[in-house]
Parts: structure tokens; sequence; C-alpha cells
């Protein structure tokens, strides 16, 4: 019986980190799509340090948001 409610917790959780992962992706496409410039270009190929710092920042933001949506 306790073996069948570790599945279900392992199981549960698999389907949560994926559900989040997705969501975070999503929302972090959406707002590629609205800055007025390509992302990728700006912080892989010109370097932009600042840019960078605001898009991690983002990003630790939007997963904050799905973490606390999933766990409720």
């Amino acid at each position: 019986m306790a073996d069948l409610i570790n599945l279900k917790t392992l199981l549960t959780s698999l389907i949560y980190s994926i559900l989040g992962v997705v969501v975070f992706w999503v929302s972090f496409i959406i707002v590629d799509k609205f800055t007025p410039y390509d992302l990728w270009g700006e912080i892989v190929e010109k370097r932009n340090q600042p840019l960078a710092l605001v898009i991690a920042a983002m990003c630790l933001g939007i997963a904050v948001i799905v973490a606390a949506a999933i766990h409720g």
C-alpha cells in the first residue's frame, strides 16, 4: 500500500513538473513576442548583459508564479 502511495506521489510530481515547464516556456515565448527586438540575438550575439539580467529576473518571476499556482 505504501508503494502505491509513493508511486502516485511520484506520478503527480512528474505531471506537475511537466505542466510547470510547459507553462513557463509558453509565457516566455509570449514575452519574447511582445518585445520589439530579438531577445536571443541581443543576449547571445550582441552580448547585452543588462538585458540578460532583466530576462533572468523575469524568468525567476514567472517560475515563482507557476510554482505558486501549481502548489496552490
